[in-house]
């Protein structure tokens, strides 16, 4: 049975009552949100709702149970948005757990991932007690910003209760550039040429998974501005790399829909985050031409996405190229996979928010 609080004082009860715990919003990733082990499962989704909204601020405030679908259409009818892309909306993903996670899309890119987004937290450590962090507008106190040790803390640390988010104006009109090329090596040389100059982008993808490599550039703005502005990056493009073809969609909403929604991993049953440098993105696909997978680069090729059916050599390959994965989908086993840095900070903290290990293991 899934224990379900309603409010911030039935789940301080929660947390004081078991012994482990493991957290859950939406359920949409698996790997996080499946019990491996005997804990019982405290499922937030009755503790959700959009607690404040300012437009005129461009911020909000919501429960960690509440969906993004709800965020999303709540900010849409101002024109407003979460530019870094959030994952798995239209499954059921709530804000919560896209804190607890860090999954932040494409739009990461130009504008920063949820780290830079949120701007306080509430939540119930290990020993019951409610905490703040941060606050509810831009310029807050300063000190140590426990809303941003969050981002990523997958519900190890504490039960997120509320949380607040700074927002954008959404851009009206978008187009996207499919640059193809015939190697990778090709590719990461447009990358590299596009990072170091002027040009705008929102959104910088690599699909290695294709029978070419194919380079997803996706620009917003004006629609008045925007067919200059891409031509202006197709030539620059052409200019600084051997382009094998080049489309221009002008119709792309369902095309970076598919990409949040990791439709393009569907056929895989693991689905692993890493954060990479993207020089070493050549480096990580060699290694995985020996390992049926799919791999797609976001953020300029910041962040590698994994789709894969057996994880079990994941470890040592990441191992050696002293990189950490995050499971999002696949077997609940320990979440980290590879060199978890910074592991003795976070026992540290463990001990200050969760001394009893209410919430599992780092």
């Amino acid at each position: 049975m899934n224990l379900q609080p309603t409010n911030t004082e039935e789940l301080q009860a929660v947390i004081l009552e078991n012994k482990s715990l493991l957290l859950r919003g939406g359920g949409t990733k698996t790997a996080l949100s499946t019990v491996a082990n005997e804990s019982m499962i405290l499922d937030m989704g009755k503790i959700n709702g959009i607690i404040e909204y300012e437009p005129s601020e461009y911020t909000f405030t919501a429960y960690a149970g509440t969906p993004l679908r709800t965020i999303v259409a709540a900010l849409a009818e101002h024109g407003q948005y979460l530019p870094f892309d959030p994952l798995l909306v239209e499954k059921g993903a709530t804000i919560g757990g896209t804190v607890a996670a860090n999954t932040s899309g494409s739009g990461r890119w130009r504008y920063g991932g949820v780290r830079d987004f949120i701007l306080g937290i509430r939540f119930v450590d290990g020993q019951g007690r409610s905490v703040r962090s941060g606050g509810k507008v831009v310029k807050n106190a300063a000190g140590f910003d426990l809303s941003k040790f969050f981002v990523g803390s997958i519900g190890r640390f504490g039960a997120l209760v509320e949380m607040t988010f700074k927002v954008f104006p959404q851009p009206r009109h978008y187009m996207t550039l499919q640059m193809t090329y015939a190697i990778l090596a090709n590719a990461m040389q447009a990358i590299f040429a596009l990072t170091t100059s002027p040009l705008e982008t929102d959104a910088v993808d690599i699909e290695t998974y294709r029978d070419e490599i194919v380079v997803l550039i996706r620009l917003g703005g004006l629609e008045t501005a925007l067919a200059g502005r891409v031509e202006r990056l197709k030539n620059f493009l052409s200019q600084n790399s051997p382009v094998e073809a080049i489309e221009i969609i002008e119709d792309d909403l369902q095309l970076w829909q598919s990409v949040n929604h990791l439709e393009w991993a569907s056929d895989y049953s693991s689905f692993i985050k890493v954060p990479i440098a993207p020089r070493q993105v050549e480096d990580l696909e060699m290694k995985l031409q020996l390992i049926q997978s799919k791999r797609r680069y976001s953020a300029a090729g910041n962040i590698a996405w994994l789709a894969i059916n057996d994880d079990s050599q994941i470890a040592a390959l990441l191992n050696d190229l002293q990189l950490v994965g995050l499971r999002i989908l696949g077997p609940a086993d320990s979440p980290f996979i590879g060199q978890l840095k910074g592991r003795d900070m976070l026992q540290r903290m463990k001990q200050v928010l969760d001394p009893h290990n209410i919430f599992g293991d780092i």
